[in-house]
């Protein structure tokens, strides 16, 4: 049983985002942003009971929705702040897409980025042309040494999740799903800093009024569902899981307030079930996702969430995957 969204005055104020701001990055994206493909599974459907949809972001460039975000963000600046730069702080996903939409735009990028990032997220980022900043997670926050060097370089920020156009730009994922499958249920979302499941319910509100949204986080980064639940933002430094595209330490300023007025639910799943989704859908499905990846589809599989005879749908966030170290992922 899923419980229904807290009452808080939060929620009653003036959104910094609306669906007119999803469709406007929808028309800055188009021809630029892949148009992902919806994957089904006869051997899900029967597992679930239900119709399910996976939104693949594994397939969009760089290899997750991330790109969405940056693009739409970055195409906003003003030719002043383009000439001057960008800098982000990411721990792969979203750094990669400040990278590619800094080739793509002409913009010079740097990002932040922790030490023990996956090698395949840091490599990728500085193929794409950016400068790497790597920081030691025990010695301080990606946020503090990213604002300095903003500061002392005169870098516009384009932060992973708390920012209206990249918000914006994350909820065309959802925008296009239901564009291609037509209403659903239940729309289920990893959860990180909340941009993609801000995002994506602003959608769903505006496009599949009935379907209920739940967010789904690790069990040890848990912190966006005890926010929900206490209408109190709560924080985690440095959470300890496997997904490290959610290690973010709290909802942000913009997602918490959206995420209460739009979302239905939080749940969390365990490490153990998000590497059983991962395998699962590399096997079964034949298609890559990382541990963050996995984290919608999870909550699904696990049973954490239910919904017999429904038309599901999944956000499989990223593909990013240190394939050298994979393996040991499933002993």
């Amino acid at each position: 049983m899923m419980n229904a969204r807290p009452s808080d005055t939060a929620t009653r104020a003036d959104p910094p985002v609306i669906y007119a701001d999803v469709e406007a990055a929808a028309a800055r994206l188009e021809g630029v942003a892949n148009r992902t493909p919806v994957l089904t599974s006869r051997t899900v459907d029967e597992r679930v009971g239900s119709k399910v949809f996976f939104k693949c972001e594994n397939f969009q460039r760089m290899g997750a929705f991330k790109f969405r975000g940056a693009y739409n963000a970055m195409s906003r600046l003003s030719e002043e702040q383009k000439r001057d730069g960008v800098l982000a702080y990411s721990s792969g996903n979203h750094a990669q897409a400040v990278a590619l939409a800094g080739r793509l735009l002409g913009v010079r990028t740097t990002i932040v980025m922790p030490g023990d990032a996956p090698a395949v997220k840091l490599d990728a980022t500085t193929g794409y042309g950016a400068e790497v900043v790597e920081y030691d997670r025990a010695e301080t926050t990606r946020e503090e040494l990213g604002g300095v060097i903003a500061g002392e370089r005169g870098l516009s920020l384009i932060p992973p999740y708390d920012h209206p156009d990249v918000i914006a730009g994350q909820g065309t994922a959802a925008k296009e799903l239901l564009e291609d499958v037509g209403s659903l249920d239940l729309l289920l979302v990893c959860c990180g800093g909340g941009g993609l499941l801000s995002g994506c319910a602003i959608a769903t509100r505006a496009l599949s009024p009935e379907c209920r949204v739940v967010g789904v986080e690790p069990e040890q980064a848990d912190d966006a569902t005890r926010s929900f639940r206490t209408g109190i933002l709560q924080k985690i430094e440095n959470p300890d899981t496997i997904a490290d595209g959610v290690r973010t330490p709290s909802l942000g300023k913009y997602t918490f307030p959206l995420v209460l007025r739009h979302v239905d639910d939080m749940v969390t799943v365990s490490e153990e079930e998000i590497l059983r989704a991962m395998f699962f859908m590399w096997e079964r499905m034949k298609i890559v996702v990382e541990p963050t990846g996995a984290l919608a589809a999870a909550a699904l599989f696990e049973g954490v969430v239910t919904a017999p005879e429904a038309r599901i749908g999944v956000i499989v966030s990223g593909g990013n995957v240190d394939l050298k170290n994979a393996a040991g992922l499933f002993t």
